[in-house]
């Protein structure tokens, strides 16, 4: 009783403390005063509070739109229907990328340590995480997507910010198979159990016979089918300090709209993936034995607790040297990151679990010898949101790296 006790005092893991949030979150009253637009969304609470209707679409997108102007001076806009990113939620991404990059985990790739260059998987129409890397940290980036709806209006929010836009450049992806594989691939490497992927199909295979009770399994588990990810999208001798990704968290549009209390958007590209996020995240995990050599770090947002023991299985079968996760806490939401590299670590790693007493999140520090001690660890189903059900700026977020 006394541990179960010891537990629930822990505190929660709390916003990354350079996150411009964390000691002042957004000023509902005085954004209204200084921009016009956003205050006929703004009303008070019996608390006296002021307020806005996170089931309305326009309000949290003019919300959107003013935090990036006000905090940091971004012009920015997107169309009805496009997903609308938080925009304190996804700079605690960007800030424990940045404690990823600044650690000395494993050596640096780039020489230059003020040219950071990163890869945005789907970016979207909003390219929030360019933007705000380029203009935080002075980050370069390439984002990509597949839509012509995402990769207009994510140029174009690109364009309106001279100050940022050479850092950024916007690469719509090509579905083609033969401008993915070239015309000399074989069909083998169209298929990988079962699946219909266009690209990286070939990896299972390279890595370990695959008995028909695998194939079974992985079409049981809906294999990703959908076009490139990371293989067939960066360009020959690129290289990168890190990827990120915000993947489709959902299988299908009703299981992305369980939550009625907020409207944050989103498109079916944006949201929805055969097999979910489980199946998009395992597709760079296989893409990323590809490009081993040309990232540092990879890394992706989950949304289901649950689904890190088989990422983190996946991730010790291709043979990855280290794997890192996060906590990220948004209201009563929860999103995880991981990030894993195949670059051999520069210092000896001690402990398999690390873990500070002021914070409740995990964070796995592993080589492969400790990862199989990892999958032992009881990971329990946390339901996912496509954004808060409560206020998305009462966020809390685990972020020490060392």
């Amino acid at each position: 009783m006394k541990n179960k006790k010891r537990r629930r005092e822990q505190p929660r893991p709390t916003i990354h403390p350079r996150n411009k949030y964390s000691e002042n979150p957004p000023d509902f009253a005085l954004l209204a005063s200084l921009y016009p637009s956003f205050n006929p969304f703004v009303f008070y609470g019996r608390d006296g509070r002021p307020r806005i209707d996170w089931t309305d679409f326009n309000a949290t997108r003019e919300l959107t739109r003013v935090l990036l102007l006000h905090d940091h001076g971004l012009d920015w806009w997107i169309p009805d229907g496009q997903l609308c990113p938080t925009v304190p939620n996804r700079s605690n991404y960007i800030h424990w990328i940045e404690d990823l990059l600044s650690s000395e985990i494993i050596p640096k790739i780039n020489s230059n340590v003020d040219n950071i260059r990163g890869f945005d998987i789907g970016t979207g129409a909003n390219c929030i995480y360019p933007l705000l890397g380029a203009s935080l940290l002075g980050w370069s980036f390439v984002g990509s997507d597949v839509t012509d709806a995402a990769f207009e209006w994510a140029e174009r929010n690109v364009k309106t910010n001279p100050q940022v836009s050479d850092l950024i450049e916007i690469r719509k992806v090509d579905t083609c198979i033969d401008a993915v594989l070239g015309e000399d691939s074989s069909k083998e490497d169209l298929l990988f159990c079962g699946s219909k992927s266009i690209c990286g199909n070939s990896i299972g295979r390279e890595l370990a016979p695959i008995s028909s009770s695998t194939c079974d399994d992985a079409v049981e588990e809906k294999s990703y089918s959908g076009p490139p990810i990371l293989f067939g999208v960066i360009r020959d001798g690129e290289t990168f300090d890190f990827c990120m990704c915000n993947p489709p968290f959902f299988e299908s549009m009703e299981e992305a709209s369980l939550n009625p209390k907020t409207s944050c958007g989103g498109t079916p590209q944006e949201m929805v993936c055969p097999g979910g996020e489980k199946a998009f995240i395992t597709r760079i995990i296989e893409d990323s034995v590809r490009l081993k050599h040309s990232f540092r770090w990879f890394t992706s947002m989950v949304g289901r607790k649950s689904n890190l023991k088989s990422l983190i299985a996946k991730l010790r079968e291709v043979g990855v040297t280290i794997v890192k996760t996060t906590e990220f806490v948004q209201g009563q939401t929860c999103r995880w990151g991981i990030a894993w590299s195949f670059i051999p670590p520069a210092r000896k790693l001690i402990s398999p679990y690390v873990a500070e007493k002021s914070n409740l999140s995990f964070m796995l520090e592993v080589s492969v010898n400790f990862i199989s001690q990892l999958l032992a660890f009881n990971v329990s189903l946390v339901p996912h949101r496509s954004c808060s059900q409560s206020n998305p700026f009462s966020m809390k977020m685990a972020h020490p790296v060392n």
